[in-house]
């Protein structure tokens, strides 16, 4: 999957609300296995102004965070519970990699218990959303991350 530009395809709906001409589009990474929850969040994070880049899992993630021919994303939202290796070990590997260990993390994930809500602290994820969730309420989190990244 490549990094792509938000307008590819589009009806030229992308990047109306907080795009900034002659600014680097902020670039998120969506990680989630359902398509339905990929294409919520991509709607909403494009009319913020936002690139957006899909994995359906972790190792399809991962591969596109070594792709050194694409810059990273500003940062990455996760599911816990996906097929072949999970948000856990997506958030550990990000987090012993040097090259990654920087980039903001969400959880946004129906797996929310309080022990999840402990595990996310301890493994240094930036903000965890609970599914059902407000898109509005995901953006404002991916804008200020993205922002604070950026500084």
């Amino acid at each position: 999957m490549e990094w792509g530009h938000p307008d590819e395809g589009d009806s030229g709906h992308g990047g109306e609300r907080g795009h900034q001409p002659g600014h680097r589009s902020r670039r998120v990474l969506v990680c989630d296995d359902t398509e339905q929850i990929r294409r919520l969040i991509r709607v909403n994070l494009e009319l913020d102004g936002f690139e957006v880049v899909e994995a359906v899992d972790g190792p399809e993630a991962l591969e596109m965070l070594q792709d050194l021919s694409q810059p990273l994303p500003d940062v990455i939202t996760l599911d816990v519970v996906m097929p072949r290796r999970d948000g856990w070990w997506m958030v550990s590997t990000i987090r012993a990699d040097p090259r990654l260990a920087h980039i903001p993390i969400i959880m946004v994930t129906a797996s929310a218990q309080f022990h999840d809500r402990v595990q996310a602290e301890r493994a240094s994820v930036n903000e965890f959303l609970a599914k059902p969730f407000d898109p509005e309420e995901l953006v404002t989190k991916i804008a200020a991350l993205a922002g604070s990244h950026r500084a």
